[in-house]
């Protein structure tokens, strides 16, 4: 999974070859902490199809305020660069599984 700021987002999301998920969270936020095994588990095993990426709101907020990211934890998935869907909240990995196979479909 990658670390995703302003200075690498053009190159790990606008430019991608798949689907990307960016996850934006902050280390004192429990349902971030909640999410993040099944995130961890997802960015492993749809490797293949879709890729991961990790957004702390506190050390990029220009990031999160750009894309108006207002709760944490919030999954934005973009396809050819651009949003295409997001997940706020607490969700479950068939959940957001789900939404990535409806997305990539």
């Amino acid at each position: 999974m990658v670390e995703i700021g302003s200075e690498n987002f053009k190159t790990e999301v606008v430019e991608a070859k798949k689907m990307v998920v960016v996850d934006f969270w902050a280390p004192w936020c429990m349902p971030c902490k909640i999410i993040a095994p099944a995130v961890e588990k997802i960015a492993e095993e749809m490797k293949d199809w879709v890729k991961v990426g990790k957004t702390n709101v506190d050390d990029h907020p220009d990031l999160a305020n750009a894309l108006s990211v207002l709760n944490i934890p919030t999954l934005i998935f973009f396809k050819e660069g651009k949003e295409v869907s997001r997940l706020i909240g607490v969700n479950s990995k068939d959940a957001i599984e789900a939404k990535i196979k409806t997305l990539i479909a």
